[in-house]
């Protein structure tokens, strides 16, 4: 069975937005997209791209603040 070939999500114009997820660390959001809290209340956002916390250690969520890095480290004993 052939698999489709990768394709790379391009924005499409004014107003668009990508996420990228990265390994092992936060989702990286480019572009026009409003963020809100579980309560529909809006999250305040001074950039164009900000990264969301996916580990939950960080101490500025919904934003990352590096705190997957340390959490890795300490479970390879570093």
């Amino acid at each position: 069975m052939d698999t489709p070939p990768q394709r790379r999500s391009r924005p499409t114009g004014h107003g668009s937005a990508r996420i990228t997820v990265t390994p092992g660390g936060p989702l990286v959001v480019r572009g026009d997209v409003e963020l809100v809290d579980a309560d529909g209340e809006p999250i305040p956002r001074h950039r164009a791209t900000v990264a969301l916390c996916r580990c939950g250690r960080s101490t500025i969520q919904p934003y990352c603040d590096g705190s997957h890095a340390i959490g890795r480290a300490a479970i390879r004993g570093e």
